[in-house]
């Protein structure tokens, strides 16, 4: 095959694919910058350049959150760098249409880069011979919901698997040609050159078409990936990189976005001035961001999201990826009519019209996390997340989950008020009477009765948050709930013993409105804000200790957006730190009763505990060690960790407002931590947030109505503390004289 006959075969392929390739390009770049304008976004890849860079050294280069899965991140971590690498052996193969022997210019023929295109050839092809056995083991046809490609468009990544492997092979084919004409002389490449030595006896005429055809093939594969890749979800590949760029830093939890209309952060003051046409939340696809919309189309369908979602793993109709997959098919359906201007609506084609009619949350006429017809997605997967950030946390490509959800949450709730029935309630008496359970404010001080101390009461006790070392933020359960009571009292006995001087705000302290918000209530969610952050700054508070992981999260990432910024430390935190210390001196095995013989007292094994990570304070602060610290500080306690634990922690499913609502669909998530937790062998549950104790104590005495052991009980870390301190201060009794009777143990919590 003639060289020039190479050279129009090459040119015209390229003539044909390449404008396409742009025009697609183009197309989606137009859809993305549709959204709505978010400054802030470049505000913070210019204001924080180097942090920008790090993360697309750490993220797209480093592979750090697919590494997390080692076998498929090292596999993908393979292909995706032969993606780079293999750049060159294109600027080699586009020379070689022009000149026979190209080398690139002051490179040339340098062995090691030679070598390392074969290398990372052979380890590309190891990596889709891994996809495609873990796509085969792991088949939604084997495996059901099991399979985190549920839902996934499984034709198209075999494609692209298919795809990549012609790339290999081609590339090979042409090169191994070329060296046994004598046109590639690279011999750092093993491979290639190999080839060229075996097929070096073929003769000029053969190898010269060998060269020729695989030159053009290995072009041509090219260009139809391309087409591929730009057509479905593998445009990931371009967009990753960029949606990496624009995250939230360092991840899309903690706080979540404020509410923003026209724009602007929303503020409770703005209500009366609203235009009547406002909208608040998102109602329509295109009220999403630029970087909404980015979201959608970098999603990459692996599933990661799905697997750790606890609704997912429950049986509910939410799965992460899926939403996120029926956002980016409604956005690209729905593209022509919202880039069209009025008058050339009136032409659209009929299919485009009914898209653009679609209302994004509401009855589904398919499966309600497929669905085929009807709205984009069905209420019950909107409301069936619990804003655990599990998926936020797993996903490669940094797509926000939880901030879209809200987003939507917060338009049914606001403008369509579409929200669960037993929200009522809980809105009505947060407003009414500023805590869930709607109970009076005199009682928040209740949980301080019959203490060995008194609790002083800023504004009548101490004067000033200034004059102790803390302001101790009781929070709705710990001053309401009977088992977060036990909590409360036990963290105030502790700060005492350690002389830790604090204070409480009493009757003048309203819930943080946590659940308000992320059931979508933003207007109820800043009334209650604005009313503490106004009590907090009257009484002069700067540091805050806490023991709810929801109030936690609030009060330290939320108020500063509506200008109440503090020091808030969470009690295992606190309390860990006063052992490090020596303030605090845990001398006696916590489940040790002096003066009295017991089975557990008399047994040589150490008592077992597992941990739950509350999502609030795990991974949306990451706030890991201090708890795992403190449980080991105790005497004789053995810590087992659950098979999902720390930033892969299953939900207790009090989250995102679902503590309040019936759980009617699947099964029960609290059922489902509760019994990993009881297979660890454990004797204790051990807690950091008083939502989490009522979920798991819940479904314990589910699981022991069931027939597991009674023995097993769930317990605050700062309760087990308290035991381990208060029984090795007990005086010894005196010779000769019979101990003093020791009260019974508490009871197991119900």
């Amino acid at each position: 095959m003639s060289h020039t006959a190479v050279l129009i075969v090459g040119l015209l392929i390229n003539l044909i694919a390449l404008p396409l390739a742009v025009r697609r390009a183009h197309w989606i770049y137009a859809l993305i910058s549709s959204g709505q304008p978010a400054p802030w976004r470049v505000e913070g890849v210019t204001r924080r350049a180097g942090a920008a860079v790090k993360r697309e050294v750490v993220e797209v280069l480093g592979q750090r959150r697919l590494l997390k899965w080692t076998i498929p991140g090292t596999a993908h971590a393979s292909v995706m760098w032969a993606f780079f690498i293999l750049v060159s052996v294109y600027v080699e193969a586009y020379g070689a249409l022009f000149k026979r022997n190209f080398e690139i210019p002051l490179i040339g023929h340098w062995w090691i880069l030679g070598f390392l295109q074969d290398l990372i050839a052979i380890l590309c092809f190891l990596g889709i011979v891994t996809f495609s056995i873990i796509r085969a083991v792991d088949s939604p046809a084997k495996r059901g919901r099991q399979s985190r490609f549920k839902g996934s468009h499984l034709g198209g990544a075999w494609l692209a698997l298919f795809m990549i492997f012609n790339v290999i092979w081609t590339l090979f084919f042409y090169r191994g040609a070329a060296a046994a004409r004598g046109d590639y002389t690279n011999q750092g490449a093993f491979l290639s050159q190999a080839l060229g030595r075996w097929w070096k006896g073929l003769g000029e005429t053969t190898l010269s078409w060998m060269a020729g055809i695989g030159l053009i093939l290995h072009i041509g594969v090219m260009l139809i990936f391309l087409m591929i890749v730009l057509y479905t979800k593998h445009m990931h590949i371009f967009l990753a990189p960029i949606n990496v760029a624009f995250k939230r830093e360092p991840v899309a939890l903690g706080a979540a976005q404020p509410l923003r209309v026209a724009g602007k952060p929303f503020s409770i003051e703005d209500v009366e001035d609203l235009d009547e046409d406002a909208s608040l939340g998102v109602g329509r696809i295109e009220a999403f961001t630029w970087k909404g919309l980015l979201d959608f189309s970098t999603c990459t369908e692996c599933g990661r999201c799905q697997s750790q979602c606890p609704a997912w793993n429950t049986d509910k109709p939410l799965s992460p990826k899926m939403l996120i997959m029926n956002l980016r098919d409604h956005a690209f359906a729905k593209a022509p009519y919202i880039m069209a201007t009025e008058e050339q609506r009136a032409s659209l084609p009929d299919a485009v019209k009914a898209e653009a009619e679609r209302p994004l949350v509401g009855e589904t006429e398919g499966e309600a996390w497929h669905p085929t017809g009807g709205a984009v997605i069905d209420p019950d997967v909107l409301w069936s997340c619990v804003t655990c950030g599990a998926c936020v946390q797993q996903c490669p490509v940094d797509i926000e989950h939880v901030d879209h959800i809200i987003e939507l949450r917060r338009y049914q709730t606001l403008m369509e008020s579409a929200f669960p029935s037993e929200l009522s309630g809980l809105f009505k008496n947060m407003e009414n009477k500023g805590n869930p359970w709607g109970l009076p404010a005199r009682a928040r001080l209740d949980w301080a009765k019959d203490l060995p101390f008194a609790v002083p009461v800023l504004g009548s006790d101490v004067e000033s948050a200034a004059d102790v070392d803390y302001l101790f933020w009781v929070g709705c359960a710990g001053a309401y709930e009977d088992r977060a009571k036990k909590t409360t009292r036990a963290v105030a006995e502790l700060l005492h013993t350690a002389g830790v001087t604090f204070a409480v705000l009493g009757d003048g302290e309203s819930c943080t409105g946590d659940s308000a918000r992320r059931a979508g209530n933003e207007v109820l969610y800043q009334m209650l804000a604005q009313q503490n952050i106004e009590m907090l700054n009257e009484v002069g508070a700067t540091k805050i200790v806490v023991t709810c992981a929801h109030c936690f999260n609030t009060i330290k990432n939320e108020y500063p957006q509506v200008g109440g910024t503090y020091e808030v430390i969470h009690h295992t935190q606190l309390l860990n730190r006063l052992v490090q210390e020596k303030r605090l001196v845990p001398v006696a095995r916590p489940d040790e009763v002096p003066g009295k013989s017991t089975a557990r007292n008399a047994a040589s094994t150490a008592p077992v505990v597992t941990y739950h990570d509350p999502c609030y304070l795990g991974r949306h602060n990451q706030v890991y060690a201090a708890p795992r610290e403190l449980i080991g500080a105790l005497p004789g306690v053995e810590l087992r960790e659950m098979p999902r634990s720390g930033e892969r922690s299953f939900c207790c499913g009090a989250g995102g407002a679902r503590m309040w609502m019936d759980e009617t669909i699947g099964t029960r998530i609290n059922d489902n931590r509760t019994a990993e937790a009881i297979e660890t062998g454990a004797d204790r549950i051990a807690v950091g947030c008083p939502f989490c104790r009522v979920m798991l104590t819940d479904g314990l005495t589910a699981k022991q109505s069931e027939g597991a052991r009674e023995d097993i009980e769930v317990v605050d870390i700062a309760q087990m503390l308290l035991a381990a301190v208060r029984r090795g201060e007990e005086p010894e009794p005196t010779a000769g004289a019979a101990p003093a009777p020791a009260p019974d143990p508490e009871p197991a919590p119900v």
